[in-house]
């Protein structure tokens, strides 16, 4: 997921929408997390956080716009995609918080969601996510979506920079719908050749878990749906204005798809949600996007300091709400406190909030103000 950035462009406005959708990806990821079997849970989330897991593709949406259209500001302002400043700031903004919590996975086995970690090289060299097996090494699995997101702001500042270079944006267009052309006949392969091989072992779950959700060649629909809204909010204001005029239309449209692909990955597994399911998600996400963008639109004005300080403390939160969540509810059953209680969905919730804050202020907020010392 994409760390918090608190983007401006060229208005003195901020996209306080952008922050109610962020707070709304990662109460999604979180829930979702949180009803699976390594945790006990109260019985009505099974139905309430079946789609949670499209809470990593809205963050990917939002990671697509965001980061493609500080290098697009640049560019309309006039200015070179300057690549060092790019990824120090990148750097300084992903790594010292990542870095410590790997740290206290490997330092403190108490910390473990489940049984075993990866290998600590996958996690430096941001690999974790290709190849992995959960069934073996699922600790600290959803790392793998840091995985995806490095790719992309390792590889996308050098394609903007090419196309600069050569100036020849006119085929930007065709790259993205290229991208996507390649990510569903990628997923097409893996479905057929990968997993449909395996669908009647007892873990066949975990070939499609392994093969079609975690590669980075396979979940690329969310960050291009980002970069091509990115691209229509700078590079084509008249179109932008135009649609822009119908930003609760856009809201609502959102929904409709979502509604139409919860119930296409009712099955998550089946081929046409593994196919047709994460760009049907990803459209569906970059319609909310939109409409939050929009001034036309209820998010678009709607301030919240609860959602922004959620927005603020998502990344420290994403980071660490699993070992979080173990360890609170091993202390808490200690004392006799059933695991699949409200109660204790509400003491890990606290207990998570506690924890991300605490990453964010002593790890996350120094080296942001670092970063602005020297970049």
């Amino acid at each position: 997921m994409p760390p918090y950035e608190d983007l401006h462009f060229q208005s003195s406005s901020k996209f306080y929408g952008l922050d109610h959708l962020r707070s709304v990806a990662i109460i999604f990821v979180f829930l979702f997390h949180y009803k699976l079997s390594m945790f006990g849970h109260p019985l009505w989330l099974e139905d309430v956080a079946k789609f949670g897991w499209t809470g990593v593709d809205l963050f990917f949406v939002l990671s697509g716009f965001l980061i493609s259209s500080q290098l697009f500001l640049a560019i309309k302002q006039g200015q070179s995609a300057l690549l060092k400043a790019f990824f120090l700031k990148r750097a300084f903004r992903i790594l010292p918080a990542y870095l410590v919590v790997v740290a206290i996975y490997f330092c403190f086995p108490g910390f473990h969601e489940r049984e075993a970690l990866p290998a600590i090289w996958r996690f430096l060299t941001f690999t974790q996510n290709i190849g992995l097996n959960i069934q073996t090494s699922g600790t600290f699995s959803h790392a793998w979506s840091l995985c995806v997101e490095e790719h992309f702001y390792l590889v996308f500042p050098l394609i903007v920079f090419t196309f600069q270079y050569l100036n020849r944006f006119k085929y930007a267009a065709w790259l993205l719908i290229a991208l996507f052309c390649i990510g569903l006949g990628l997923r097409m392969y893996a479905f057929d050749q990968l997993y449909l091989p395996h669908v009647a072992d007892e873990d066949a779950w975990r070939y499609w878990y392994q093969h079609i959700y975690y590669p980075t060649y396979t979940r690329m629909d969310g960050l291009l749906v980002g970069v091509s809204i990115a691209g229509l909010f700078h590079f084509a204001p008249h179109w932008w204005r135009a649609i822009s005029k119908f930003g609760n239309l856009l809201l609502l449209g959102g929904l409709a798809l979502l509604a139409l692909a919860y119930h296409l990955c009712f099955d998550t597994q089946s081929y046409v949600a593994s196919i047709y399911g994460f760009p049907l998600i990803a459209a569906g996400y970059g319609l909310l996007v939109m409409g939050a963008i929009s001034p036309t639109s209820f998010l678009f004005h709607w301030k919240s300091k609860a959602t922004a300080y959620i927005a603020t403390t998502s990344y420290a939160l994403y980071l660490t709400h699993k070992g979080i969540c173990h360890i609170t509810q091993e202390a808490a059953a200690s004392y006799g406190l059933d695991i699949d209680s409200n109660l204790m969905l509400l003491i890990c919730v606290l207990t998570c909030i506690l924890g991300a804050s605490l990453l964010h202020f002593v790890v996350e907020k120094p080296f942001m103000q670092l970063r602005q010392r020297m970049v």
